[in-house]
């Protein structure tokens, strides 16, 4: 598994860019607000099985670089960190609005939500890009990479099912809370600047 200086970065930084108000963050309280927070939890089944897809994607795609392409990875560990330190950047620079989702008629059926949770996962390409940038670099090459994914992916299935519900019970007290004043932004701030630390921290490594 990842040594605890690895996950001491690792926690932080993606509990705050997951639970940072987005487009499946937003659906889960929109639909937690509409049909209620049980219903909900379809969609939310279906969102984490999506981000987990990418997530094993993301870490065997680039991992298979890293074994069979070492100079190609240093290359790409330089665009990552910038790539990361240009997430950061707009996160700082972004205005703190939150993604408007129109759920005027949605379909309550379980398969119905499950799919629209895991599309809503898979078909963002900023999603893939930054488990991309974001996942590889916690991951040793020298070990095993199961468990290490393994471990990785644990957090990242606890840190969004923890995020989404909180989104989806939350409702109209959270939206009041996100809607006052530079709450959004702040969130952003915190994210933004951790995603720069790990990108920087990824180019010099």
């Amino acid at each position: 598994m990842p040594d605890y200086a690895v996950l001491a970065v690792f926690i932080p930084t993606f509990f705050f860019v997951s639970i940072t108000p987005g487009m499946c963050m937003t659906l889960a309280m929109t639909l937690g607000m509409s049909i209620g927070v049980r219903k909900t939890l379809w969609m939310m089944l279906g969102e984490l099985v999506g981000v987990a897809l990418v997530a094993i994607a993301a870490v065997l795609g680039v991992a298979s670089i890293m074994l069979n392409y070492p100079q190609v990875f240093d290359l790409l560990k330089w665009v990552g960190g910038a790539y990361l330190v240009y997430i950061g950047i707009n996160m700082w620079r972004a205005k703190g609005k939150m993604a408007v989702i129109d759920n005027a008629q949605v379909n309550t059926r379980r398969a119905s939500l499950i799919s629209q949770g895991f599309i809503t996962a898979i078909a963002n390409p900023k999603g893939w890009a930054f488990m991309i940038s974001l996942l590889p670099p916690f991951i040793n090459v020298d070990n095993p990479v199961g468990p290490q994914l393994g471990v990785l992916l644990g957090i990242i299935m606890i840190t969004e099912s923890v995020s989404m519900l909180a989104y989806a019970s939350g409702g109209k007290s959270l939206r009041l809370f996100l809607s006052r004043g530079d709450n959004i932004r702040w969130m952003n701030r915190i994210a933004g600047s951790l995603m720069m630390l790990v990108g920087v921290w990824l180019a010099l490594d």
